[in-house]
Formats: structure tokens, sequence, C-alpha cells
């Protein structure tokens, strides 16, 4: 199995390990110290070795951050994770800081007297962050220190550094040479008066070279390091026990394998103008060269618009997993009867299924599978201490993902179990007409994803009720289920571009009782312009067609055009998906896509 569950953390490894980095501060002569959940490569994935918050703090969600000082101690996390940290952590030691609502640096502007020092660890933060950062705390002489990592000093049985294989990725799937990609972004740095461009994020990399990794689980990507030269030569900083042969060919003779080590040298030692990402490089990097300009991961933009073959891929795999999907519900349908099922049970099966595809390289994420109240943690992982039954008359919500040569899939279904209250539905009935907002958008082109947000919230709004998570956040192709720039949020500031492929994912959550949420992939095309119309727009194909659950719609509060879009939404699923599942789930497929 790829996902497991084994409880990996506890709140009462907390207080002793907070005691012990204080000594350490002490000895080090500072006031406090920035632990993030990152890694030098700034990827959303870090390899366990770099989960030092968890370690720390206990809670072991994908984003967030913890301030330790001498008297007190803030984690802090997004919307996503109010409910998981407060159950994750021990609460004398640490307090549970909203991210989204309190900054950082007017904590610790509260917390910290004048002429407070913090330290943190130069490889883990980026250059914005810690400008931004000090700008701030300066108006109260609160210095920031650069030191090694105080909770490597502490950790003694940190793990070690891992050695997955790199391997190519086949031009059948990327649909273009890493040569071409080097030659068309080395050309535009020319443009730009700059000789070369860091590279940390492993998915770029991966990407600009064709690559792929097995280092971080779930996103098969390789840990590294490269630099890319205005000719289009690369210089690959990577573990040599990770690459063979076969895979030094592919890479060619413009691309020149170094020793990790070897980084920080090579850095130091060029004395052109050097593109860095100030929002993805660590601080660290900049420091050591000569001439930085800042300047956007050059990888970045043309990774997120898909080329034809790759979304010709996405399509076909998420064909293939809309038939695992369905082959999982239909089984799912049968074995909640027992009242024995558990969330372990529910999860294990999916991956099952998955596997009969005989395609699937991992699971995009590790499932969220959250039945009655633990569906309103919106990011629930369940372990051995989480997991219960799953009981007649509530809400069981499902998201997950696989990972394929040719795509990466993402989808989130919630189902009834059962009967269960009028306010679920009414709640699913207000999330669904959300994402069918979404999916039927039309909008001019240089929209950002922002500009979209509240069509999936409308009607959620006009019923009182809202949800504390983006819409949706971009995916990669083979790589990252998590990708930027795009994504559809009031943060999201990147024009949608054809071939950027963006979840849709409105939600909603009761605290204690269900969680709601659904989700399909949708990828950015031309859209054809009414009788009348004058301008060029853009909009939306639905690349996900797996049903959606009818026991949960209230149908009177669906508009004659919402039902409509359902029952043709269903009319594609069923066609698409039948041929492709057992006689016994494509009886189970036509009643779950028949017209409401």
């Amino acid at each position: 199995m790829f996902q497991t569950f084994a409880v990996t953390t506890s709140p009462d490894a907390g207080p002793a390990r907070l005691t012990k980095l204080r000594e350490t501060m002490r000895a080090a002569q500072v006031d406090g110290f920035l632990i993030p959940r990152a890694d030098a490569h700034f990827g959303e994935t870090v390899a366990a070795r770099s989960e030092r918050l968890a370690w720390l703090t206990g809670f072991t969600g994908s984003a967030g951050f913890c301030a330790a000082l001498l008297d007190t101690a803030g984690v802090f996390v997004d919307g996503r994770y109010t409910l998981q940290v407060r159950s994750q952590i021990d609460l004398d030691s640490f307090t549970p800081v909203p991210s989204n609502d309190v900054k950082l640096s007017d904590w610790l502007i509260e917390a910290l007297p004048n002429g407070g020092v913090v330290a943190y660890d130069p490889w883990l933060h980026s250059f914005d962050a810690i400008e931004k950062l000090e700008t701030t705390v300066a108006s109260n002489d609160i210095t920031l220190k650069k030191t090694g990592n105080l909770i490597d000093d502490i950790w003694d049985d940190r793990p070690a550094a891992p050695k997955g294989k790199v391997h190519p990725h086949a031009i059948e799937f990327s649909g273009e040479t890493s040569e071409s990609k080097r030659q068309k972004i080395g050309a535009k740095l020319a443009t730009q008066d700059l000789s070369a461009a860091v590279l940390t994020l492993p998915d770029s990399i991966a990407w600009l070279l064709n690559i792929r990794g097995t280092d971080i689980s779930n996103t098969p990507v390789a840990l590294c390091f490269a630099i890319l030269h205005a000719n289009g030569v690369v210089d690959l900083f990577v573990d040599a026990d990770k690459c063979d042969d076969t895979l030094r060919a592919h890479l060619g003779a413009t691309v020149t394998l170094h020793a990790e080590g070897d980084f920080a040298t090579k850095l130091a030692a060029m004395n052109g103008n050097t593109a860095v990402d100030r929002d993805t490089a660590p601080v660290a990097i900049s420091d050591l060269l000569q001439n930085p300009v800042w300047a956007p991961d050059p990888c970045i933009q043309p990774k997120a618009c898909k080329n034809p073959i790759e979304i010709a891929g996405s399509r076909a795999a998420h064909i293939r997993d809309a038939a695992a999907m369905a082959e999982f519900l239909c089984w799912l349908g049968s074995a909640v009867t027992s009242g024995t099922l558990t969330e372990i049970d529910v999860v294990q099966r999916l991956e099952v299924f998955r596997r009969n595809t005989n395609a699937l390289k991992d699971i995009s994420f590790e499932t969220i599978c959250g039945s009655g109240p633990n569906g309103a943690i919106v990011h629930y992982r369940v372990d051995e201490n989480s997991n219960r039954t799953i009981q007649t008359g509530e809400t069981l919500l499902v998201d997950s993902g696989g990972q394929y040569e040719d795509g990466t899939t993402d989808i989130t279904r919630t189902i009834a179990v059962g009967e269960v209250p009028n306010d679920a539905k009414r709640a699913n009935t207000m999330v669904l007409k959300g994402m069918i907002a979404i999916t039927q958008a039309r909008w001019p082109i240089g929209l950002a994803g922002r500009d979209l947000d509240g069509f999936a919230r409308q009607a959620l709004w006009q019923a009182g009720m809202d949800y504390d998570h983006g819409t949706g956040h971009g995916v990669g192709a083979y790589l990252g289920v998590h990708e930027g720039p795009q994504g559809i949020a009031r943060r999201s500031t990147c024009p949608l571009e054809v071939g950027m492929i963006v979840s849709n994912e409105p939600g909603h959550y009761k605290a204690g009782s269900y969680g709601i949420r659904i989700e399909n992939l949708l990828v950015v095309t031309p859209a054809s312009i009414p009788e009348g119309g004058d301008r060029e727009m853009l909009g939306f194909e639905t690349l996900t067609y797996v049903p959606i659950d009818r026991d949960l719609i209230q149908v009177d509060l669906l508009t004659i055009d919402e039902r409509n879009w359902l029952n043709a939404y269903h009319a594609e699923v069923f066609e698409k998906v039948g041929e492709l599942v057992s006689a016994d789930t494509l009886v189970w497929l036509k009643s779950a896509c028949a017209p409401i």
C-alpha cells in the first residue's frame, strides 16, 4: 500500500522537545526560532527528514510553521487546519494561530520585547518572506539572525536523506524535448540580460529536464538543484547514487551532473547576472551569488500551460481513474451496509481499485476519508487512532487521486450513507451549485482565478455559508497535485491561460457533524463566442467523469439550467466510463447516472 496509517506524531512528545529547543536557543543567545514546514527546495511536499514542524509540535498538515520563543510558541495554520491542529498539538505548550487572520510579524511584536532576536535557517526561508518580516519587526527593534538549524541539533533520530532513483519521462508523455524547453527558456533569459537562472523547485527541474523521481511520497520528483544557463546548458546538482547510465544518456552532453555538495561553491563562483526567484529560493542562495537578479522561476509558467500531448494524457488518465472510482463507489454502496466498514477499510480498497488499472505509479496525495464529524476536518488523514466506523445517517467525504505517467488526478465525492439530515443535503446542493457555476464560467482573457472564486461561493453566501479554503489549485502533469501559479482563490492573481489545469472544489464544513466537498479537475480552453459577442473568451473543459451522489441533492433547489447540466454531465460519465467497468458496476453506473 502507498498509504499507511501508523501514528507518526504525538502531542505528548512536544513539551520535552520544546524544552530542549529552548535550551539550544539560550545557548545560541536568541529569543526565538522559526520552524517552517519546508526544505531547501521549497516544494509543497517534503521528505521525512525535513518534517521538523511535525517532529516538534505534532502537527502534520501540509502547510504551517511554528514560532518558538523562550516563553511561548505559536503554531500558525490556515483555515484548512484549524480543527486538525488542535487535536495534534499539546495546547499547554503550543498555541494555534490562524495565519489568515494574524500576521507573524504582528505576533512577534506582541510577544517579544524590544531588542528581541529571532533566529532562522537561511536554507528554509525565502528572501521575500524574510525581507518583509525584517522590515516590519524592525519598528520594535526586533532582529532576525541567520543560524544553523536548531531543530537538527536536537533531533537525534532524524531520518536519512532519500536516495530514490531518477528516471527519464518519455516524450510520448511530455510532448516536448528537454532540449527544446531549455533553448526556449534560455533564449528568454538572454533577452533579459540574464546569464543563468537558479532552480530550486523539484517540479520545475523535473519538467525542464523531462525526468521524474521517487524521493517524495506521492509526488514523482527528485530532490536536486539546477542552474539553467542562457545557452540552454544545465548544471544539475544531485546525489550520484540516484543516477544510472540510462538517465545520463537521456540528459545528454549539455546537462552536467554535479555532487549536491558542490552547489554552494558553484553559486559563489558565478559572476554574471543570475535570476533568482525571491518567493521560492532560500535566502542562502541570494547570499552566495555575486549578482542576483530577482525574477520568477522561468519554468513555472510554461509548466503550468500544458501542451496538447499533456492534455491528451490527462484526459486518458482521468477516464482510467474514473473507471476505478466507479468500481469503488459501486463496492462502497454495498459494503457500507454491513455497519462494520471503517475509514481505513475505504482508503485501502480505493487504492486497490486504482492499482487494478495496472497503470498506477502512486497515489497523488494521502487519501482524505472523513466520515461524519471527521469530514469537517478539511485535510483529515485517518490513522490507527482516529479511524472510525462509518455510520448510517452520516456523510462520507472521500478526496483522493492517482499518479499515472500520462497524468495526475484529484477528485472528491461526498456520499450519503443511508438517509442523512436535510441540512447536509441543503449544504451539498449549495456546494454543487457553486461547482456548476465554475464549470460553466466564461471570462475575458486576462482574468485571474480570484475573479472567478466568488462564482463558487455565491449560492453558499446566499444561504449564509462559506468555506475557509480556496476553490481550486493548479495540478501538474504527472507532477505535483498542487501546482502554481494558477488557482481559483481570493489570492490567486495569476491570469488563467489555455492549457492550465485547475481543481474546482467548493465545500461546506459543520464542525462536529459533517464535511461536504465536490471536486472535479478542469482545463482552461478557448470558449466559443456567442452570436453578437465581440471578445475572445476562455472557459473550462471538464476532465473528471465520476457520478455525483444524487441522494445528497435537494433537486428543488437547483435551477432548470443546473439540472440540465447535471443530467448532461452524468450522460457523459456513462458514455465515457461505461465500457471500462465490470458488469455489476455498469448496472450501478446506469442508476447513478440516471436523470433527475
